[in-house]
């Protein structure tokens, strides 16, 4: 990342053709480049196209021609020689047909993170640690942060507190021996012991972050097990909960079907096998978490004006940060998100069709008894007695639509503007 000020121009032509560039700056020598597609600052010469450059017979004027095809956008930069340094300047481009300048707002900054000697590139979606990043003061207590990280830790003592009451209250009822006489008692008392570490994890997650940001101190070892086991975990734990769920909704269809068939044992049986074996496949399914998350750790320096040489260095530290990154590949970015609508989108539509399937079979059964009444009639009876059950689901599918689009989201934005 060098320390040179640039202004990036969007550059579209409407025929292929060769066309002419000429730069006039006020005072020092400004250079220009053309990109294909996307300008990269920190890898500069790619997608960078060959120029040739000719001489002018004027003062503070340069020039150079290129090669450019219709319907391709182009990135024009140019930037000063010397470093921290902005000089007024003036471009024409001459050719057979007009071209079209338009202003560009280059957002690359935010597509990575790090100091001048040392650049990683954001992989896609936001994480805890994004939103956190920008809002905290570092080497500084609580008392010291903003107000958008107090106001956030205070709501997630809240919420914890109150996850963990209700979660403790289900455990206690589902106990109780008789609700757990077929497959859904439990069900739902490991989905209330799962929830329960969802959001004391969501809470260690929390405070994690904030602590070792602020403290700057903290060893690099544990920063490095605290990335790669709390946000695996709780992944972990979200999905296994949002399956467990399911099943509770595919018993309930297996129940209304099989009628007074139904066999509560072999139902508890099943359920034993299905919560052993699910968190097996939900584990498998992110095996890739660990192993592609790490610890970047970088320094901000600054140049001093050297007085003494033997007592002043010429590069003083002034900061060090630390923050967990996920680095992962296109492919494995691409399995990424596909698992994670599948553990999104999967346990919706079970949730979903089993609630159709129970009000559809239980008004075709009241059809065969009660013969007076319309086949409509009996639909409208069922749905009244078990909308909740089609509700519930979309409810789910809507609160859990942030955070598929947080995981979605371009590692470019200004994290920062958004932080609420």
């Amino acid at each position: 990342m060098s320390p040179y000020y640039y202004e990036a121009v969007r550059l579209t032509v409407p025929t292929n053709a060769v066309y002419a560039f000429s730069t006039k700056r006020a005072e020092t020598r400004v250079t220009a480049y053309i990109y294909k597609h996307q300008f990269d600052r920190i890898q500069l010469r790619r997608n960078q196209i060959s120029v040739k450059y000719y001489g002018c017979n004027f003062p503070n004027y340069d020039g150079f021609t290129a090669m450019l095809q219709a319907n391709i956008t182009y990135i024009l930069v140019v930037a000063d020689v010397r470093p921290m340094v902005t000089t007024p300047f003036s471009i024409t481009v001459y050719g057979s047909t007009n071209v079209t300048l338009e202003a560009f707002s280059d957002n690359s900054t935010y597509c990575y993170i790090g100091g001048p000697c040392e650049t990683h590139l954001k992989s896609i979606g936001l994480t805890l640690d994004d939103i956190l990043y920008y809002k905290i003061n570092r080497n500084m207590t609580i008392n010291g942060q903003s107000l958008a990280i107090k106001i956030s830790g205070a709501l997630t003592i809240i919420m914890f507190v109150v996850g963990a009451i209700s979660s403790a209250c289900s455990i206690l009822t589902f106990q109780n021996e008789k609700l757990r006489q077929v497959g859904c008692g439990l069900y739902l008392l490991a989905s209330s012991i799962t929830s329960l570490a969802t959001i004391t994890l969501f809470t260690i997650k929390f405070w994690f972050v904030i602590i070792t940001q602020m403290d700057t101190s903290i060893r690099l070892s544990i920063l490095e097990s605290g990335c790669k086991s709390i946000d695996t975990l709780l992944k972990f734990f979200f999905c296994w909960d949002a399956w467990l769920n399911a099943c509770v909704a595919v018993e309930r269809a297996v129940s209304v079907h099989r009628g007074i068939n139904f066999n509560k044992d072999k139902s508890k049986r099943y359920a034993r096998l299905v919560i052993f074996i699910l968190p097996c496949c939900v584990m498998a399914t992110l095996i890739h978490e660990p192993l592609y998350r790490l610890v970047f750790s970088y320094e901000t320096m600054e140049r001093q004006t050297v007085i003494d040489v033997e007592r002043i260095p010429a590069d003083s530290v002034t900061g060090k940060y630390a923050v967990c990154r996920t680095s992962y590949s296109s492919s494995v970015q691409d399995y990424d998100t596909v698992i994670l609508f599948i553990h999104l989108v999967g346990p919706f539509i079970i949730n979903l069709l089993s609630a159709l399937f129970i009000i559809i079979r239980n008004a075709r059964r009241r059809l065969a008894a009660q013969k007076k009444q319309t086949y409509k009639q009996h639909i409208c009876e069922q749905w009244k007695e078990h909308k909740q059950l089609i509700i519930s689901p979309i409810v789910l599918l809507l609160l859990s639509t942030p955070r598929l689009i947080v995981s979605l989201l371009s590692a470019c934005l200004k994290v920062a503007d958004y932080a609420w």
